[in-house]
Parts: structure tokens; sequence; C-alpha cells
């Protein structure tokens, strides 16, 4: 049987991200001009979008657990798996030694030094993080950050145009303002205000339209969902006191979906009890930003909203506890798809049955456009499509991850799905799938698709896709 993680598990103690959120219809005055988009990732400067894909399970020089990230770079024609790179600390010029330590279990993509070329941040169980630091040529030095780093997310929180991360430490969310110098310094670091609950995950964007980057953090304790909570973004930084959003979700991604200049927050809704999140049958909740951050204005989409194709199913069925929900929402990313102007946002469904293949998995891409996101247009994408690679197997939770990159720079976001315990020559390898963005939505001509071992990297158990820099 795959491993199974419910959306607050993560490898080495980290919270697997999950989302989902809504949206309604309210007017709201809007600004002359949307909010602004984060930076795409592009390691080695060339202008195409470059896809980091975590294997924290990875083995290494017989090591169980190492873990390893792949790098795969953008180019005109998408994705060119000639030249990846695989970044583990088997080498010498990485921190630390292999271990099992789950090296990239998290990942964080953001210009921290100021030189124009995307670096990475890398979190392992060793207390030994390090940002991998872009260059013309890609990833080819690092630096050791101390202390053990998760849940990591990016932005730019005081708006001054410098790469900024937050990151869960020892109980608290710890925030590194750039720009960082090559020894891995920060500008300056400060603490978000210590609290009983346990810390989810870490959302960063614009909810109130004033240029600098937010954060909501979600939290809980024992079976128990919390509100979750937006930090308003400031010229020092982030705010030290918070505001509720008023939901109970999980995990997330901010993105103008309206265009009416104002960050909207799209995640996972779990209700106040979440302990069973893993057999529901999913729902994303949409909380639409304003001048004040998050509004009352909300929204739910499910697989039983008009035009979301499928049907919302629970798990569980006959008591059956190997039975898992759809999980609509489980994994969430934001990107223009269409090219309309307005992001879209992809939707993981890796508990989805194809036919009577139980969990096989699927993504579905709901439009953003002017009335926010609904289910008007949506697209659903799975392995059994014609065109796809592969076939829907039990137990595959494809759209396990998803993320949105414009892989060749034509202005249309594309597609990487990830269904980690996909099975290669051996059991739980892992694979990804690109598809390509076009006027209609997504299209499967010209997909890629690959494993492990297109890219060289370990492949027994690596899990591969277990998690996207974005």
């Amino acid at each position: 049987m795959p491993l199974r993680m419910s959306r607050r598990t993560k490898v080495a103690g980290c919270t697997a991200v999950a989302a989902a959120l809504l949206a309604a219809p309210l007017a709201l005055a809007a600004p002359a001009s949307a909010a602004p988009k984060p930076p795409i990732v592009d390691f080695n400067g060339d202008g195409y979008a470059d896809l980091a894909i975590q294997a924290p399970f990875g083995s290494l020089q017989g090591v169980a657990h190492a873990g390893y990230v792949s790098i795969v770079y953008g180019s005109p024609t998408g994705m060119d798996l000639e030249h990846p790179e695989n970044i583990s600390q088997d080498l010498t010029w990485v921190p630390g030694e292999a271990s099992e330590t789950y090296f990239g279990s998290s990942t964080a993509a953001r210009d921290l030094d100021g030189d124009g070329y995307t670096d990475l941040v890398v979190s392992a169980g060793n207390n030994n993080s390090a940002i991998v630091w872009g260059t013309s040529g890609g990833l080819h030095e690092a630096t050791a950050l101390s202390g053990h780093l998760s849940g990591l997310v990016d932005g730019d929180f005081n708006g001054d145009g410098e790469g900024d991360f937050a990151a869960r430490t020892n109980g608290t969310v710890k925030v590194f303002l750039g720009p960082f110098t090559r020894a891995g310094a920060p500008a300056s670091t400060t603490t978000l205000p210590e609290d009983r609950d346990d810390v989810y995950d870490l959302v960063a964007g614009d909810m109130n339209g004033d240029g600098k980057d937010d954060l909501v953090t979600t939290h809980g304790h024992e079976e128990r969902a919390y509100k979750a909570r937006w930090w308003k973004g400031t010229s020092t930084g982030l705010s030290k006191t918070y505001k509720t959003t008023g939901h109970y979700t999980d995990g997330g991604v901010i993105a103008d979906v309206n265009m009416d200049g104002y960050g909207d927050y799209v995640a996972s809704d779990v209700g106040s009890v979440s302990e069973m999140s893993m057999y529901e049958a999913g729902t994303v909740r949409v909380v639409y930003g304003g001048a004040s951050g998050p509004t009352t204005r909300t929204a739910t989409i499910t697989q039983d909203t008009k035009g979301v194709p499928g049907v919302g199913e629970a798990g569980w069925r006959g008591g059956d506890d190997s039975d898992y929900g759809d999980q609509f929402g489980y994994s969430l990313a934001a990107g223009d798809v269409t090219g309309d102007g307005y992001p879209d946002i992809a939707v993981g469904v890796p508990g989805e049955d194809i036919g009577s293949v139980r969990d096989a998995g699927s993504v579905v891409l709901l439009k953003g456009g002017r009335a926010g996101l609904t289910g008007t247009g949506a697209q659903a994408v799975d392995q059994s499509d014609a065109g796809v690679p592969g076939a829907s197997e039990a137990g595959d939770q494809f759209g396990r991850e998803v993320s949105l990159l414009d892989v060749n720079s034509n202005n249309r976001a594309d597609l990487a799905v990830s269904a980690p315990t996909e099975d290669g020559t051996y059991k739980d390898s892992g694979a990804v799938w690109v598809f390509r963005g076009s006027k209609a939505g997504l299209t499967t001509t010209s997909i890629t698709s690959f494993g492990p071992k297109t890219v060289w990297g370990p492949e027994k158990e690596a899990m591969f896709g277990s998690g996207f820099a974005k």
C-alpha cells in the first residue's frame, strides 16, 4: 500500500499542504490596477520558469530518506529534460552530509540576494537547511542556514523589492527579510508572537493591495482546527498582531482571481474538526481580499458545484478506513492558464476514484474571472484521458501536488502535477506531468511526463513530486 498522509501530516514533522476556498457575489470598490504577481521561479535567469521537485524520501548512497530536490529548467520548447540537476547533501558543495534528514521536505524560491537569479531555500531535518544560490549556470552554490526550518514560504513582506521568506521553527514562525548576504545572513529577522496552537501552513500574498505581501497562517491542535490568521505586511515586515480570516482552512494560495487589485485567499475548508479530513469529499473556500485584508465576501466550491466536473465523494464507505475521500482542494496553485489576464486555480483531487480505480486522482482547473472563482468553464484531467501518458492505477494519488508556471514563456501558465505514489521500477518512486496551457485551458497536446530516473535521480521509494517550490 502507498504511504498516505493527511493534509496536516508532513515529512519529518512538517505539515502537508492542502487547500481550498470560496467565492460569492458582493461587489467591492476596485483599485485601478490588479494586485502584483509574484516573480517567476527562474534559477538561471533565462526568462523561462523552472520547476523544483521535492523527493524527501529518496535514498542516497544507501541512506534511506536522505532526500533530494530535482531541478528541471524551462525552455522555448517546454521542460528541458536533457539538463536536469539534483540537489542533495550528498554533493560536496551542499552543507551537511547524506543522512536520514528528508532534505527537500520543504522549499521556497525567491531572489534573496538581489542578483536577478531566483534562489532556493531547502529545509532538512538536521538543523542544517540551506540556501542554494541561482546563477547563470543554474544552481551550483549553497550556504548553510542554522536551525530546523519547515513550512517554507517566500514573499516580499516589507515591499522593498528584496526577497524574503518565512518558516516554522521551534514552534514559532520566523520571518527572514532580505537582502541576504552570500553567507546566508538576512537583513533582519523577526518572530511572530508565540501561541499555544500548532502552526500548520504558511501562505504569502498581498491581500490588501498595498504592494507588500501578507502572511496567512493556519492552526490547530490535535483534532481541532482554528480559524486562519492574516498578518499584514508593513514597511518594517509583518505586523505582530493578526486578524482572523473567519474560516477554518488549511494550506492554500493567494491570487487576485477577480482582478480587483486585492489578493484572494483560496484554501481547503476543513471545518473546526479536521482530524478526518482525509475521508472528506473536499471543499475549496475563497476568502476575497480588500483594503483591510480578508473580507466577509467568501464562496465555497466543491465537485457538486455547477460546472465542476465529477461528483464529490466522501470515504470510509462501509466502514473501510483504507477508503479515502476525494479530498478536493488537497493541493492548490494559481496562474493564468488561458492568458485572459485572470489567475486560474488548479485543484488537486488525489483521492478521486477514476471509474472503479480507487484513489487514482485527478486535477480540476477552476477559471478566474470578473465574478471571482466559480465552476463555470472548469475542466478536469487525469491519467485516463486520451493523450495523457500512463494509466489511472489504484493509489497513484495523481494531483497530490500541483504548480502553475509558464515553462515556455508564452504568457500562459502550464500545469505541473505529481503522483508521488506512482510505481515505476520501484514502488512509490513517483512521477510528474506537465500539461500545456492554452486559450481554452489545459491541453493534452505536448504533455511532458517523467519520473526520477529520467532526471537521473534515485528512484527507490523516492516519492518524487512530494512538493514543488512555487
